[in-house]
């Protein structure tokens, strides 16, 4: 119960902000795929740094305290705002977005009980590209449960960040695809 609990009120703060967002990772998979136990939220946000002290402000509001001594300069390095829930000791993460990829996905975004999640294409896209061995295992169940989704969606952006990270990811996701579905 404390986990949804936390969502709706990270939830309520990004309203609050009015700042575009999406929960993607173990969260995001629970909601497409199968669910597992993780500590943490990830949250992408679609504003840049620029939002960084409002964001802070709300964050006190809701009970969330930054974990970095100098949360500020640790933002602007990594682009990430990690933050503890005082009520669950769940650790947030709010990650900065800039690509029009995430601005996209943010828009695609669904709302279940009052939560923006990242879609199914774009946590099959967000699990491929960081792609561990966890993060496989997570497109596979994630599959196995939506046999419908955009595929040319999910390979348009599985071929465009294929040269980010140096692997055909479009070709490892035709062959994750074939071997759960036959």
């Amino acid at each position: 119960m404390r986990l949804k609990e936390l969502l709706w009120r990270i939830a309520k703060m990004m309203e609050t902000l009015n700042v575009p967002y999406m929960i993607i990772g173990g969260q995001s998979v629970a909601v497409h795929g199968e669910p597992r136990f993780t500590k943490d939220v990830d949250i992408t946000v679609g504003v840049g740094l620029e939002r960084l002290e409002d964001i802070l402000d709300v964050a006190k509001e809701f009970q969330l305290l930054p974990l970095p001594e100098d949360p500020k300069s640790f933002a602007h390095r990594t682009l990430v705002l990690p933050l503890k829930d005082l009520k669950s000791g769940f650790r947030v993460d709010i990650i900065f977005s800039y690509t029009p990829y995430e601005r996209q996905a943010i828009r695609r975004a669904i709302e279940i009980n009052g939560v923006k999640y990242a879609s199914v294409e774009d946590t099959i896209i967000l699990k491929m590209v960081a792609g561990r061995p966890r993060d496989i295992e997570d497109v596979k169940t994630i599959l196995l449960r939506n046999p419908e989704r955009d595929e040319d969606y999910i390979l348009r952006w599985l071929e465009e960040f294929s040269g980010v990270v140096g692997e055909d990811l479009a070709d490892k996701y035709r062959k994750i695809k074939k071997e759960v579905e036959g």
